[in-house]
């Protein structure tokens, strides 16, 4: 029997998936504030420690573990293995935090919401497998918001396709969608009126 060939939805809907998954979404992110708000040079900097404690070890990490099997895909969407890499998540963020307050003087108010949504979203994973690609988009649509609204409106449109994406590939419910969303929301909202207050 021929194997059935995906839909042209299901294809569009891998590539939109695969593109705006959370690392690149924070990369773009990054990159955008780097040079929107420095120079050149402070730009890699600023830049060049993000990728370097938690990006690129990342992305090694979800490498090895899908060629070694303990992971099924780059996706992680076994609920048991995402344990494994939301707690490899937040040690690399608590280093960067860690480095960024030694070498600065101030705590990365960015990276201490982004291992704030990694610790949220790892208690929900305990009852609910909820959309980390949903949830990270969302809160990098609040810290567009911070540097251009309509760039923040932009990206919670593509958040809102992404999420509809991981419905359409199954890889979560309707509910998980919703549940990352929601996280994503309340967390998204706490670190807007943060960064308000440290602006005034």
């Amino acid at each position: 029997m021929e194997e059935k060939q995906p839909s042209m939805v299901h294809k569009i809907s891998r590539i939109i998936s695969d593109f705006f998954n959370p690392l690149v979404s924070l990369f773009i992110f990054f990159v955008y504030m780097s040079i929107r708000e420095n120079s050149y040079k402070n730009s890699i900097l600023y830049f060049a420690p993000i990728l370097l404690i938690i990006i690129a070890p990342v992305v090694i990490w979800l490498v090895w573990n899908v060629k070694t099997g303990r992971y099924t895909n780059m996706d992680v969407s076994d609920r048991v293995q995402r344990k494994s890499l939301y707690l490899f998540i937040a040690a690399c963020v608590i280093t960067y935090l860690i480095f960024n307050y030694v070498r600065n003087g101030y705590i990365d108010l960015v990276m201490l919401f982004i291992l704030i949504l990694v610790f949220t979203m790892q208690i929900s994973n305990f009852f609910i497998k909820s959309s980390m690609h949903t949830a990270f988009n969302i809160f990098v649509a609040a810290l567009f918001f911070t540097l251009n609204w309509k760039a923040g409106l932009i990206w919670l449109g593509i958040a809102a396709l992404v999420g509809i994406t991981r419905i359409i590939l199954k890889r979560h419910t309707v509910k998980e969608v919703f549940m990352g969303a929601g996280i994503a929301f309340m967390v998204s909202f706490i670190y807007l009126y943060c960064n308000i207050q440290f602006q005034h």
